[in-house]
């Protein structure tokens, strides 16, 4: 197994482009699969520089429906013409919002997906090549406190909180990937009930919104109970969250960029 991170907040090579989203090729001995797309087309022009041919994705998993994880797949359905979508209904059909600073939409705009490639998930299943979907997350341990800044406008057009209903998770092979997190990842891992070597993605855990003693309680749950998990994160994870949980945590959190690729035993 491979993973190979082409779209991210931050960087380490001059030739590689940053932005504001996500997007990680997962390559097993069985499919190739998009992690989410970014907010534009940077993950594609990544790819180009790091020498890796998407039309050879199988599968593009969708977390959720904010525009910094989905906002790429319409230049992505212009160059593969087989990957199959895998995404919720309720990423699709949602208007979100954040009120982190002035009031902004976050919502993807979807495009015209071609008939047969979307793969809608309402309920947890296995979609073919060891790809499980895990849905209704439950929220019985702390939420990222960030959490407090996003909304979705219901049909009143109302704004209220968002319950994140439209965030979903994978797992294959021992990884598990995460998106955001926004339902918190000790619920993503609860929701899991396979083991887990490597969890992968966003913690959702911005700077100023926890305390550094929550952070390193948290840290402290997780090495207590996962002690043979490796952690990998950026993007909406912030640097000085980062730093406190790795005191606790060490070698078992680590940091990822765009370019980054690590292969998994």
């Amino acid at each position: 197994m491979k993973w190979t991170v082409l779209s991210d907040n931050r960087a380490q090579r001059a030739d590689i482009v940053t932005e504001h989203g996500l997007s990680i090729l997962l390559e097993t001995e069985r499919t190739r699969v998009l992690l989410d797309t970014g907010a534009s087309n940077c993950f594609l022009r990544n790819a180009s520089t790091l020498g890796i041919d998407l039309t050879q994705v199988d599968y593009v998993f969708i977390s959720h429906g904010h525009a910094d994880h989905a906002g790429g797949l319409r230049d992505f359905l212009q160059m593969n013409n087989r990957a199959r979508i895998i995404v919720a209904p309720d990423a699709l059909a949602g208007a979100y919002y954040s009120k982190r600073g002035t009031l902004h939409s976050i919502t993807t705009v979807w495009p015209s997906f071609p008939v047969g490639r979307v793969v809608e998930i309402g309920q947890g299943s296995e979609v073919g090549e060891g790809l499980h979907i895990l849905t209704d997350i439950p929220q019985i341990h702390p939420m990222p406190q960030g959490n407090r800044h996003l909304y979705v406008k219901n049909k009143q057009g109302d704004f209220v909180r968002d319950d994140f209903r439209h965030e979903i998770a994978l797992y294959v092979d021992g990884l598990l990937f995460t998106g955001c997190a926004h339902n918190g990842l000790e619920n993503i891992l609860a929701a899991c009930p396979w083991p887990v070597h490597t969890v992968l993605g966003g913690f959702h855990l911005l700077d100023g919104c926890e305390s550094d003693e929550e952070l390193t309680a948290l840290a402290t749950r997780l090495l207590a109970s996962y002690p043979q998990t490796r952690f990998y994160t950026s993007h909406c994870t912030g640097d000085h969250a980062f730093a406190v949980m790795h005191e606790v945590m060490h070698d078992h959190l680590q940091a990822f960029f765009s370019g980054v690729e690590v292969a998994v035993p």
